[in-house]
């Protein structure tokens, strides 16, 4: 008996519908063509697009318009003159600028090297205290966010020389007073003690943060060996903390050259002609203050303008010794 021939119709699974993504690709992957990246991210790029049109409007524009300036004569009113480089010619035999500069080089120094060293001291005797860390850390970091402009009045009232408290301190103690206010090298060492005051402590926190990577066995191995803690301030403490001291170099050496609200405060009192010219013997004339009187007292826009190129240069310098230096530490 034959079997009737029964016809088996398989049915083919029937294909999954692809996801909304995946078809996009096979869309793109198929015309071989893709969006460009703007318009496939452009809602993070309009998420982080505020930053950028501040920058642009309120860092970039004015550092352009700088420079196009310091090619123009203008007071601030009026149509600017095209003079070419006039203005940088007439800053290369500026005695004044150059004067600024000793000035601005001078103070750096003096503040500079006793700053670090008072940091790294503070920083090794902060890191080795058991107790009240954070009081200590706070104590330290209050002169550096708090007002320069109210401090740099105090540190006025302080070196008076009349009424100043350091100079009741020296007829306390039968010693000679001085006037700091009016004198020269008075008006640098006033200057000198407002910025290390000011940035002694912020120092120290970066130092401090650098002596804890250090290893405490390293210590422990120079007690055992007999070594005292001035042989292992600078046997392992300061080798192993050359990167930091590097950097806060380089950092102190930026911020110290730019320096401006200190002099300007401190010495515009003592200016009855001029408030800016940075007291009795231009003393405290700082690079930063001599562009602002030139802008701002003289209405001298194009001059100035060509003096905070001059500061940059002069800072860009200075900053990449500093890098060679570190460059050179480090091979």
């Amino acid at each position: 008996m034959t079997q009737p021939n029964v016809a088996i119709a398989v049915q083919e699974p029937a294909e999954h519908p692809l996801p909304r993504s995946g078809r996009r690709r096979r869309l793109r992957s198929v015309s071989g063509r893709r969006r460009p990246a703007f318009l496939r991210y452009w809602p993070q790029y309009l998420a982080i697009s505020p930053f950028y049109i501040l920058f642009a409007v309120f860092g970039l524009f004015p550092v352009l318009f700088s420079l196009y300036l310091s090619f123009h004569r203008w007071s601030g009113v009026g149509e600017r003159k095209f003079v070419g480089l006039q203005q940088y010619k007439f800053l290369f035999k500026d005695h004044t600028f150059y004067l600024s500069l000793w000035n601005t080089v001078l103070i750096w120094a003096m503040s500079t090297v006793p700053m670090l060293f008072a940091s790294l001291v503070l920083a090794a005797l902060l890191h080795s205290v058991a107790r009240a860390k954070g009081f200590y850390r706070m104590a330290f970091f209050i002169p550096n966010v708090t007002s320069v402009v109210a401090m740099a009045i105090l540190f006025t009232m302080l070196f008076s020389s009349n009424f100043g408290l350091i100079n009741v301190v020296l007829h306390w103690i039968h010693l000679p007073t001085y006037p700091w206010t009016n004198r020269p090298w008075g008006i640098r060492i006033s200057i000198v003690a407002l910025m290390t005051w000011q940035w002694v402590g912020y120092n120290a926190i970066i130092y401090l943060a650098g002596l804890q990577t250090i290893p405490q066995h390293l210590y422990e191995a120079a007690h055992l060996d007999g070594a005292g803690p001035i042989r292992t301030f600078f046997s392992i403490t300061v080798p192993l903390l050359r990167p930091v001291i590097l950097f806060t170099v380089v950092i102190s050496t930026i911020t110290g050259l730019q320096s401006f609200t200190e002099a300007q405060v401190m010495t515009g009192s003592n200016a009855a002609v001029n408030p800016n010219s940075g007291g009795p013997g231009q003393a405290g004339l700082t690079m930063v203050l001599y562009f602002y009187q030139q802008a701002f007292s003289y209405n001298d826009f194009g001059y100035g303008a060509a003096i905070a190129w001059g500061i940059f240069l002069i800072v860009s310098v200075f900053t990449l010794i500093n890098w060679r230096l570190v460059a050179r530490k480090e091979d």
